[in-house]
């Protein structure tokens, strides 16, 4: 391989020219010497010596993306359309901010930690995360990290989120569906912790304020386990029966109950109304189209690298927890009962 000083002695020119040119930075050389360093890199196939020039800097140009999955849930997190859209904006944000992205995923926070504390990265972006497993971290990992879609209690500071108005976003779609006439409407996600636990608030608000009790049984907990699956799709048709609606915590369930209600002979919105949460392809694609509520996702990623590069290159930041904004999208899936 040949060198920047072989390169600039055989042009009789500068090693700081050489390097200007294959950095970009050619503002003050000139047009002709720019073309004769270019042939040169082409001719002799020259590649940059990224480590070198990073341990220069005392940088390894490294974004690490560390995800809790739960395992019943998660086979292959990547198939999720949320984690997928999130992490591909993530990858997409870092790589034109020239950096480079590696990314862990297991259900187990001591197995994160383990491996994501011995890499030489500059900062990390965390997905998933509990609060007591941002406790954990913080112990283990001294460098800039920002958490997406995390809550953390009242007393921990220090932490920077990029999240949503999760509790907003079931507020209105349960607004909605009782604006609709409805009032049997259950509330349907896997779990009721962090941001599920935030939209099941939202839910009950919107009840509340029309004077209707939540109960328990209202809460449809799904069991995404593939050997669970089956049988909690079977117990949902009948569950269904008492209701007129279900709100749901994203529309990966909201389409999944569609299409299974649809194939036992459901009518949807006829037979019951469903929204979901997230606005993502499969809302559109489904039909009847889905009725749901819309997050920037993309814009979710951006701005959890944008943060993170702040603090990377020393940069304080102005808020702690940025909470990114909602909106009702109505399609065809809510049938209106008041008409």
């Amino acid at each position: 391989m040949i060198t920047i000083k072989e390169i600039a002695d055989e042009l009789g020119i500068s090693t700081t020219t050489v390097n200007n040119v294959i950095h970009g930075k050619t503002k003050e050389v000139s047009k002709a010497t720019i073309e004769k360093v270019e042939k040169m890199i082409a001719k002799y196939e020259y590649v940059p010596n990224m480590n070198a020039r990073n341990l220069a800097q005392n940088r390894s140009k490294i974004i690490a993306v560390a995800m809790k999955a739960r395992k019943d849930k998660y086979e292959n997190a990547i198939k999720d359309s949320y984690v997928g859209e999130l992490i591909g904006a993530i990858e997409k944000s870092v790589r034109t901010s020239e950096y480079f992205l590696m990314i862990y995923i297991s259900d187990d926070i001591g197995e994160i930690l383990k491996n994501v504390s011995t890499w030489n990265v500059d900062g990390l972006i965390l997905l998933g995360m509990s609060g007591d497993d941002s406790v954990m971290i913080k112990k283990k990992f001294k460098k800039p990290m920002v958490f997406v879609d995390s809550y953390f209690c009242q007393d921990v500071m220090g932490y920077y989120n990029v999240g949503l108005e999760d509790a907003k976003g079931t507020y209105e779609a349960t607004k909605y569906l009782l604006e609709c006439g409805h009032r049997k409407i259950a509330f349907l996600a896997d779990n009721c912790v962090g941001v599920d636990h935030e939209r099941f608030i939202g839910y009950k608000r919107a009840l509340q304020e029309y004077g209707i009790g939540c109960r328990e049984e209202d809460f449809f907990v799904m069991m995404p386990a593939e050997n669970e699956i089956e049988a909690c799709l079977d117990e949902l048709y009948h569950y269904s029966e008492q209701y007129t609606a279900l709100c749901c915590a994203s529309d990966y369930y909201a389409v999944m109950v569609m299409n299974y209600l649809s194939d036992r002979g459901k009518i949807i919105p006829d037979d019951i109304s469903v929204v979901g949460f997230d606005d993502n392809a499969s809302a559109t694609i489904v039909r009847p189209a889905l009725t749901t509520i819309h997050q920037d996702v993309t814009k979710k990623g951006e701005v959890a690298v944008e943060k993170l590069l702040k603090m990377v290159n020393g940069e304080e930041l102005e808020e702690e927890n940025m909470i990114l904004p909602v909106k009702l999208v109505v399609r065809d899936s809510v049938k209106k009962m008041n008409q």
